[in-house]
């Protein structure tokens, strides 16, 4: 599922609300998602996060008028093992929100003759777009999944749009097809696969959903590689995607040896922690290799959640209205508090930088984040 604030630069297509470069505008007006949707599908509310059912053959009106708003529309749950016609546990691939889609092949900055690789088909309708702009043969499209991507092929053909329909392993990006000189990603990533720096011209750049563990939300970046074998850019603005199947998080396990929990208390005050606030993405960038999550409780005191995925060690701080003084307890060789502690720290000495100010640079060997220049890394 794609959401994206809404964008003031371009223009409304015909017929939509949302704006449209006026270099996609074309290919907006000729290439309408409707084409590209299954008979159901399930269209998620943006203000309450919940998504419903619709049915092409029992409601054709309500069908066309979701395929028509600017809102995601899950196509798949539970990487295709549900059935049925209420929605499933995870959504797994989607229509991704209009606006969102023009803006991000707003931000690929493509020219003609250039040669695309897409990851992530899904339905079909984001590599038509970039077909109708750049012709077949200089997009590539790479889908996972053998059922999406047989659907995609399949209306893309219909649709009149013939490019390369790569049924494979995004993280592999496609050799044969490179050099590329763009690259876009159509779900969240954890890491960027080195490989799309090898098949990418030194020069092109490579746009795609960026986070952390630490947060389940993204942040669109601009990578342009260079002739070093490495990539690096901006973040451009938060948005939220479904992640690539081999990196999602896996929650670690309980520690099973019994070890001693350290109880300390803490002064700290929290800040904000919304799932598109500026911290979270901002601490995701420093406090590597760790999560987190928020507990409610009934007398409304919140505890902070802390686990590192890499060594058994946890941390939990809870937090009273009123109350100056915060109790914490610790487990594990990892102190997650004092990380926490200092990363906070760190982010408020430098003004609470958003996801403006933030960018992040690829080597063969990683990658790392910086503030305001490549050169002060984090």
């Amino acid at each position: 599922m794609t959401l994206a604030p809404e964008r003031e630069e371009g223009r409304p297509a015909p017929g939509r609300s949302f704006p449209v470069a006026d270099d996609w505008a074309p290919a907006f007006a000729a290439v309408p998602r409707s084409l590209f949707l299954p008979d159901l599908v399930w269209a998620h509310d943006m203000t309450t996060g919940a998504s419903r059912p619709v049915d092409r053959a029992q409601d054709g009106p309500g069908w066309l008028a979701a395929a028509a708003a600017d809102i995601p529309v899950v196509t798949q749950w539970d990487d295709g093992r549900h059935q049925g016609v209420l929605p499933g546990t995870v959504p797994t691939s989607s229509a991704s929100q209009p606006s969102l889609v023009a803006s991000m092949l707003d931000d690929l900055r493509v020219e003609a003759g250039m040669r695309i690789m897409e990851q992530g088909t899904g339905t079909g309708w984001n590599a038509a777009l970039l077909t109708h702009r750049l012709g077949d043969a200089n997009v590539v499209t790479v889908e996972i999944d053998t059922t999406v991507c047989r659907l995609a092929r399949a209306a893309l053909e219909r649709a009149g749009f013939r490019p390369e329909v790569v049924l494979g392993d995004g993280a592999l990006g496609c050799e044969p097809g490179a050099p590329y000189d763009r690259i876009i990603a159509t779900f969240g990533l954890r890491d960027i696969p080195y490989s799309w720096i090898r098949q990418t011209r030194p020069g092109g750049l490579i746009l795609a959903p960026f986070g952390t563990h630490y947060s389940n939300a993204d942040a669109l970046v601009r990578l342009t590689v260079h002739g070093d074998g490495t990539a690096s850019g901006p973040f451009l603005r938060p948005v939220e995607f479904m992640k690539m199947r081999s990196q999602r998080l896996r929650w670690p396990r309980s520690p099973a040896d019994g070890g001693s929990v350290v109880e300390q208390t803490t002064t700290t005050d929290l800040p904000p922690l919304g799932r598109f606030d500026t911290f979270p993405s901002a601490a995701g960038l420093c406090l590597r290799d760790v999560t987190h999550a928020v507990q409610p409780h009934e007398d409304g005191s919140r505890t902070l959640w802390l686990y590192s995925l890499t060594v058994p060690a946890w941390a939990a701080a809870t937090f009273r209205a009123g109350e100056s003084e915060h109790l914490v307890r610790q487990y594990g060789g990892r102190r997650l508090w004092e990380e926490f502690e200092r990363t906070l720290a760190w982010w408020r000495d430098a003004g609470m930088p958003g996801t403006d100010r933030f960018g992040l640079t690829v080597t063969p060997d990683g990658w790392y984040a910086w503030l305001d220049d490549p050169a002060q890394a984090i």
